[in-house]
């Protein structure tokens, strides 16, 4: 008797545990998914302040400068999902979202409608550098010795230290310092090589490389040799013959015009209420008095690099021809100093303005700018 409540005793307990795994796991079957993607053009630019929705609910989520959105808690099964920006038919899919992952990805191309202007072609001319990286970027631009660092390279690798990121060199290995900081050696040698910050030469002892965060430089060049360093960033007394890095900081001239000034205003809004019209709704179109008007100067930098782009910038041109720049956006680009040379060439352009019933009005615009010759 014993024996036969004991064996019913784990019988229902395995019943019981049977039934829990069953209830977690459609519980676990059930949890919400994070909805994931890219919206791009047709052209795979992607684009900037899309709204991404799941139809007939609350959740959404707005696109980022590479076109990317993140929409969390998006129940399993099968949904509607919806991009959508001005300027570009509105897309729609239905997907069956699965329970049981934890992410899910969509992607969407938008196809834009008919109102851009004429596109601008902005040729990377002869450039004359000037301040204080004027050598760094001529240097740069002939890459004839030596082995570079840029902006985007420190941007990209932020989390690891500057002697861990010149180690990536070839003919350079990082060394650690007694003191717990980091320093290289350059084409296998012992001897420590010359330092420079911003054209000044650091002491003669042992510089910690990693005191230096990566966030805080513009560019580097690596020189491993003692005749391959620049004439002017040698050194007496033989103190070169261990290679030379040249370190170049961020400053004012670096930063300033990086970015530009974001939009202020809603322009879905605006068009909503006839304050502003869109290019179907005018009898004739805005547009840039003269190609030769939009000065749009090339990123140093970029030039330096040899680096090609396109930028498509949206905006509102008001009744007397100039540019409102509150309602300046950038609706997909290849790079952010790009984005800020169209921002400042634009603010300082005319227009025609376009005209409805014999009055000139408020345009809202889409132009698209590529930089350099590609390939």
């Amino acid at each position: 008797m014993f024996q036969f409540r004991q064996s019913l005793a784990g019988a229902q307990l395995c019943f019981f545990c049977a039934a829990t795994l069953l209830v977690t796991s459609r519980s676990r079957g059930q949890e919400p998914v994070t909805l994931s993607g890219v919206v791009t053009d047709s052209e795979g630019l992607p684009l900037f302040g899309s709204v991404v929705s799941v139809m007939n609910t609350s959740l959404a989520s707005k696109t980022d400068e590479r076109g990317e959105f993140r929409i969390m808690g998006v129940p399993a099964g099968f949904i509607e999902i919806q991009a959508r920006r001005l300027g570009f038919a509105p897309a729609t899919r239905t997907v069956e979202i699965k329970g049981g992952e934890k992410n899910d990805r969509i992607d969407f191309a938008l196809t834009a409608l008919p109102a851009m202007l004429e596109q601008v072609v902005v040729q990377r001319k002869a450039m004359t550098f000037t301040g204080r990286l004027a050598g760094y970027y001529e240097r740069l631009q002939r890459r004839s010795s030596g082995q570079f660092l840029t902006r985007e390279d420190f941007e990209r690798n932020e989390s690891v230290s500057l002697s861990q990121l010149i180690a990536r060199s070839p003919g350079v290995h990082s060394v650690r310092l007694r003191s717990g900081g980091g320093a290289v050696r350059l084409r296998g040698r012992v001897c420590r090589p010359l330092v420079w910050m911003d054209g000044v030469p650091m002491p003669a002892g042992e510089v910690d490389l990693d005191a230096f965060p990566v966030g805080t430089l513009h560019g580097a060049e690596i020189y491993l040799g003692s005749t391959t360093a620049p004439i002017d960033y040698t050194a007496q007394q033989n103190r070169s013959s261990c290679g030379t890095i040249l370190l170049w900081s961020r400053g004012r001239d670096t930063e300033m015009g990086r970015r530009p000034a974001g939009r202020s205003v809603d322009l879905d809004s605006l068009v909503a209420s006839l304050a502003v019209y869109t290019s179907d709704q005018v009898d004739s179109r805005t547009e840039l008095t003269s190609q030769d008007h939009l000065n749009a100067a090339y990123p140093p930098e970029l030039y330096a690099l040899r680096a090609s782009g396109t930028v498509v910038a949206e905006f509102v041109v008001d009744a007397s021809g100039r540019l409102e720049r509150n309602t300046f956006a950038v609706v997909s680009t290849t790079h952010q100093l790009l984005s800020a040379a169209v921002a400042q060439a634009l603010a300082q352009s005319r227009f025609v303005p376009a005209m409805k019933d014999g009055k000139p009005v408020r345009q809202i615009v889409r132009q698209r700018f590529d930089f350099g010759p590609r390939g």
